[in-house]
């Protein structure tokens, strides 16, 4: 029963970039981190730094698919605020070292100590989450990048005020395997937490500061006059009662670590004194300057909301793993330093995120990119292979293909400074040379066959496509041979080709397609499915490096043209005993709650039909984003959903995530400036902008026409101002000369 009461040239850093911007305007004021916490968005709300180790948020301590954040906005109870979140994942872990407020301390561990509370009671802000529960318990979280600042109010009868620290909570797929707190004095405590979940192990260490000092403490509910209390290697989890009396209110400081409490105890710096509204504020500021790197312009306060909100959802991953210093301990138990001042990152959701996610950090993280690339190829070096779900250094192999790839190719074609080219390519080469996850057999047939494995459309098309990404890499480094190797690779999507329906289709080791066929049919568990976590619908297009070598394959010329105006218009349906929940946010067939779909809209562009790519992108933005909690389509995806919106609420799309061409949209705000990489500002402007007028008429470059379909980085980084002139009206001729088109392998 719960508890109730009453009551370089191309990639250039630079100090400048990230110095304070004076603005009259307040940008951060638009970010409401409750976006995504409804639905499918598996979102946290509570307070977080720009990639920060530390997410404080609270938790409703329920473990079903929607509470994978620890939260969710259909829930009215939160069982304790934990320091570690994941942020639109469809998986759960996490949700480590958890406090919660007490009217008195409890003496049995069965007693469900969750409390009601009302979302009436509730604010969440960027850097900031504040709730009054039932009980009259007031709780205000703020954070630094590995530090969580609590304040904690207790009502005037609460003569026995009571924090509890709880290493047994545990939801979703986590299991606590070691734990331990210890008393250093009336005000210190310290501790780890090992564990098992998603990621297979996973280490924290603490250490905690209480602004007013104990008075009693309670070892698993009993009182003692120990200083410690471990677990040993029980999968369970001890907690300890702070008791503080009447002496209240309280406030709390808890730093991480993932190398030893010691570490975590000077971690505590980055908070030194007790003023919480200060560090609350200090935190808005951050959040300020990181959002308005891109300053938007629209009269509306909803797509204010959209955007903000969104572009704050990009830039909480992948989050910090090291220490101030760059220390970190790897999922061996090793301990490590990253080179140079730089820092270890951890969530990596690759299969999301390269696809348009690690191109805008590329843009909005000058600073911090080396270090977040660097940190796959730290990963490569202690585990072998570049990574493809990293979380707290695991591999958890979730997903498919090997898309740290093109994240990393994308960085050396952009000349990321400080990037050993060589090194990430020969990383490169051992992922696209494995021997695991059926890359044996892609090689040797030029597709994976489905009797060797499930997936086998989804996994063929995604190799083909990080393969495209190593043979510009390859060509860039003068590597003739591998060039022609790779560029060969990239073509495989060719082999699952089915000209009689038009779609990719799974084959077995013969040659022969896999009967019967159902363009409608999913199958969510991996080893059974021909596409992952969709249809054929959804994964039939994705060949992003070549859309007009697909064209080609199609018997009539419009063949490819058809094809996508059909998925837009197909039955919204799936087949099937087990269809996969993540595909969602139907226009026809097209889903854009997950991934495969996200690049689709842009591919009018590559073959003349460029106003059916702002007709639809508009559509999308209009259909598929609002500023509630049921904000997204499907899962947020840690960053991926939101990139998505901020590049197409702009007017380009990274379609094509290797390389740095930016395919134009149908931009939804009326004015942006972001700030280049460069210390440059690239302006854009949509005049005629509205509702209606979706459709491009024209668009002008620094004031000349300018008759291209998308605009490069490289163009980016100069400054300069691009202008949209919108209509009512879809101008046919814009984009309908081939010397307009992005790039594709075959023309």
């Amino acid at each position: 029963m719960i508890i109730r009461h009453k009551i370089s040239a191309l990639f250039l850093t630079g100090s400048l970039f990230f110095t304070h911007f004076a603005s009259a305007q307040n940008y951060s004021q638009y970010i409401d981190p409750l976006i995504g916490t409804g639905g499918h968005g598996h979102t946290f709300p509570g307070a977080s730094m720009p990639f920060g180790m530390v997410q404080l948020s609270p938790d409703n301590g329920r473990g079903d698919w929607d509470w994978v954040s620890g939260y969710h906005y259909t829930s009215d109870y939160i069982a304790g605020f934990s320091h570690m979140h994941l942020t639109g994942t469809g998986i759960g872990d996490w949700l480590d070292i958890a406090v919660m407020p007490l009217l008195a301390p409890v003496y049995s561990q069965k007693v469900d100590t969750r409390v009601f509370y009302s979302h009436k009671n509730e604010k969440a802000s960027a850097g900031l989450y504040q709730v009054t529960l039932d009980n009259g318990i007031s709780a205000k979280l703020t954070a630094s990048e590995r530090v969580g600042y609590h304040q904690y109010t207790f009502p005037k009868n609460a003569q026995q005020a009571t924090i509890r620290l709880d290493l047994h909570h545990a939801f979703n797929w986590d299991v606590p395997l070691e734990t331990e707190i210890k008393k250093i004095d009336d005000n210190t405590f310290v501790g780890k937490r090992i564990s098992k979940g998603w990621a297979n192990h996973q280490i924290v260490y603490f250490a905690l500061k209480t602004s007013k000092p104990v008075q009693q403490v309670l070892w698993n509910g009993k009182n003692s006059n120990r200083n410690k209390i471990s677990s040993g290697n029980k999968e369970m989890g001890v907690n300890a009662q702070l008791v503080f009396g009447n002496n209240k209110p309280v406030e709390l400081k808890v730093a991480l670590s993932t190398v030893g409490p010691e570490k975590a105890l000077q971690a505590l710096d980055e908070i030194p004194e007790w003023n919480f509204d200060q560090y609350a504020q200090q935190a808005q500021n951050v959040w300020e300057d990181e959002v308005s790197k891109i300053k938007i312009e629209t009269k509306s306060k909803k797509l204010n909301r959209i955007f903000y909100s969104a572009l704050y959802h990009t830039t909480l991953t992948p989050t910090l793993y090291s220490d101030k210093d760059g220390e970190y301990r790897n999922y061996k138990g090793d301990v490590k330093t990253m080179p140079d001042g730089q820092q270890r990152h951890t969530l990596y959701s690759l299969w999301d995120t390269f696809r348009a996610e690690h191109p805008l950090l590329s843009i909005t993280q000058p600073d911090r990119y080396l270090s977040l690339m660097n940190s796959m190829l730290a990963f490569h070096d202690e585990y072998g292979l570049l990574p493809v779900w990293d979380l707290s250094s695991n591999e958890t192999n979730t997903m498919t293909g090997y898309h740290a790839i093109p994240v990393l190719a994308d960085a050396i074609l952009k000349d990321l400074p400080g990037l050993d080219q060589e090194r990430a390519y020969q990383a490169m080469l051992n992922s696209a040379f494995q021997k695991v996850r059926e890359v044996p057999d892609y090689i040797q047939y030029g597709y994976v066959p489905q009797d060797v494995n499930g997936g086998s459309v989804t996994k063929t098309l995604e190799y083909a496509y990080d393969d495209y990404a190593i043979s510009l890499v390859a060509k860039k480094l003068g590597k003739t041979k591998d060039y022609e190797l790779f560029t060969k690779r990239a073509k495989n999507y060719k082999n699952l080709f089915d000209k009689n329906s038009g779609f990719m289709r799974a084959k077995y080791k013969n040659g022969q397609f896999v009967e019967p066929f159902d363009p409608f049919y999913s199958e969510h568990e991996f080893d059974k499915s021909q596409y992952i976590e969709g249809t054929a619908w959804q994964h039939s297009f994705f060949v992003p490096h070549d859309v007009r070598g697909l064209a080609k394959l199609f018997p009539s010329q419009d063949g490819l043209s058809k094809m996508l105006d059909a998925l837009f218009v197909a039955p919204s349906i799936m087949r099937g005993d087990n269809v996969s929940p993540d595909a969602s946010g139907f226009i026809g067939q097209y889903a854009h709650g997950n991934e495969p779909s996200h690049h689709i809209a842009y591919m009018y562009a590559y073959i003349g039909e460029h106003w059916k790519t702002q007709e639809r992108v508009r559509q999308i933005i209009d259909q598929m984003y609002n500023d509630t909690p049921d904000g997204y389509a499907g899962n947020e995806d840690a960053g991926q959903m939101s990139a998505w919106a901020v590049w197409s609420m702009l007017g380009m799309y990274p379609a094509n995530p290797v390389g740095g061409e930016y395919v134009f949209g149908s931009p939804a705000v009326d004015k942006a400036e972001i700030k280049m990489p460069s210390g440059k500002i690239f302006t854009i402007k949509a005049e005629n902008n509205s509702q209606k007028n979706v459709y491009i008429q024209s668009v002008l470059l620094n004031g000349k026409p300018y008759d291209k379909v998308y605009i490069t980085h490289e163009e980016m980084l100069k400054g300069g101002e691009l202008t949209f002139i919108m209509g009512e009206k879809p101008n046919k001729d814009y984009g309908k000369n081939p010397s307009s088109w992005p790039i594709s392998m075959e023309n």
